[in-house]
């Protein structure tokens, strides 16, 4: 199944087109099932790649689409079922409940145009029903009429206001999404002729920045990178992201070592920690990784503060776990101790990838409490990029724990491409090797 003109060893879907021929493969998780693949906005990835496993796919997105169908088209059959209910029952009978709520449900869903032509067209309905059954004048007729009218107006009100939390919603999204491209900007896809990809997903729910982060900058010494995890969360944890990165950016120019980088992002974090107060001031760290891929060495230099190890994913579907000499302290934790930071050296070879990540996935679990494992679930898996890898990952981790993240989660993948390999293919298969 191996193409060879992927040094990722995956064989390409067809190019070309918004839509391509489905075909069975075998899932990253060994199911065969049938899926099809399309283009997408958000990389390189194969639609329904978590299929086989119930996942998040095109069923879950039919379902929603209906439910939506269906309360957009709920006033309407509640004012069609009042109508109907009146002239089919005996005049002692009142179907003015269902003409009350039709505008109340349309207010949070409808425009305030349609919320209001909702509302007029249940104050008609009760009007026309009540002159047609010569009940207008009198005391259940008006109290009917009354009741209507005033929900109605009630709706529109409660219209308006939904309308305006969604106006101060998305402005905030705007403004956070902001925040996070200037604090922790999505690297370019090509570096010192490594194809880079990075993902970022928050906990919360319409949340854009945590305490996650990642940077990626080519230097006089190699393209240097961090991936790290500042304790805490909120507007502290993102104030510490905006120091780890900014040092970075600053040091990795001048620093001529890896380990001057991490000592530089210590003292860094030291200034930052004397500068807060209370229990911040005492326990403010972050676990961190740094590398350093020298140009044409096929080597990648590993300095680890406390992080989770670094994954080396081979072209034939090989996996290492890089992990450390010895273990040190993170980031911003120098006065419990201190010792030379030392660097080590592992093979990187043309095809591989490097897989950098936050404990938000190692520490992701499932409904019976079991941690989620991205070693296991990478290794004798064969990926046709940096974009795929991810792709997988988040998808796979989404499966895991049932869509119920409770950490941030940042993933950064570094590929080596192969001598004369072309331009990264943007629709491509996911295999596993048998």
């Amino acid at each position: 199944m191996a193409d060879a003109d992927s040094p990722y060893g995956a064989a390409p879907a067809s190019l070309g087109g918004e839509r391509y021929r489905p075909h069975p493969v075998r899932t990253w998780a060994g199911e065969l099932t049938v899926v099809g693949y399309g283009r997408e906005s958000g990389g390189a990835g194969a639609r329904g790649w978590a299929g086989g496993r119930g996942g998040a796919g095109p069923a879950g997105g039919g379902r929603g689409r209906k439910t939506r169908r269906f309360v957009r088209a709920l006033p309407a059959l509640m004012i069609a079922g009042g109508l109907l209910y009146d002239a089919l029952t005996p005049s002692n009978f009142t179907s003015s409940p269902l003409f009350a709520a039709a505008p109340l449900v349309a207010a949070p869903f409808f425009s305030l145009t349609n919320t209001a032509l909702t509302a007029c067209a249940s104050v008609l309905a009760v009007l026309g029903l009540r002159i047609a059954n010569d009940a207008l004048t009198t005391v259940v007729g008006l109290t009917e009429l009354l009741t209507v009218l005033t929900v109605s107006v009630l709706a529109i009100l409660i219209n308006r206001v939904v309308r305006k939390s969604d106006r101060q919603l998305a402005s905030a999204r705007v403004i956070a999404e902001a925040a996070q491209r200037a604090v922790v900007p999505t690297p370019p896809a090509r570096i010192g002729g490594l194809e880079v990809a990075a993902r970022y997903k928050a906990a919360e729910a319409d949340a854009f920045i945590g305490g996650d982060l990642f940077a990626v900058q080519d230097t006089a010494y190699g393209v240097r990178l961090v991936v790290g995890d500042v304790r805490g969360k909120g507007l502290e944890a993102v104030e510490a992201v905006a120091v780890v990165v900014g040092a970075f950016r600053e040091v990795a120019e001048t620093e001529s070592c890896l380990e001057g980088v991490a000592q530089r992002l210590e003292r860094a974090l030291a200034r930052e920690g004397r500068r807060r107060e209370g229990l911040d001031a005492l326990e403010g760290f972050t676990t961190a990784v740094l590398a350093e891929i020298p140009r044409g060495a096929g080597i990648v230099r590993l300095v680890n503060r406390g992080h989770p190890e670094p994954l080396l994913l081979y072209a034939d579907g090989a996996l290492d776990v890089l992990q450390p000499t010895e273990f040190a302290l993170p980031l911003g934790m120098g006065e419990l101790g201190s010792w030379p930071d030392r660097a080590r050296e592992f093979r990187y070879p043309e095809g591989s990838t490097l897989v950098f990540y936050t404990d938000g996935l190692s520490e992701a679990r499932n409904a019976e409490g079991v941690f989620y494992d991205p070693a296991v679930r990478l290794r004798h898996s064969l990926f046709p990029g940096p974009d795929a890898v991810l792709d997988a990952l988040t998808s796979d981790v989404r499966v895991h724990t049932g869509g119920k993240q409770t950490d941030d989660m940042a993933l950064l993948a570094v590929g080596r491409p192969g001598v004369g390999q072309s331009e990264p293919r943007r629709t491509v298969e996911i295999v596993k090797r048998p």
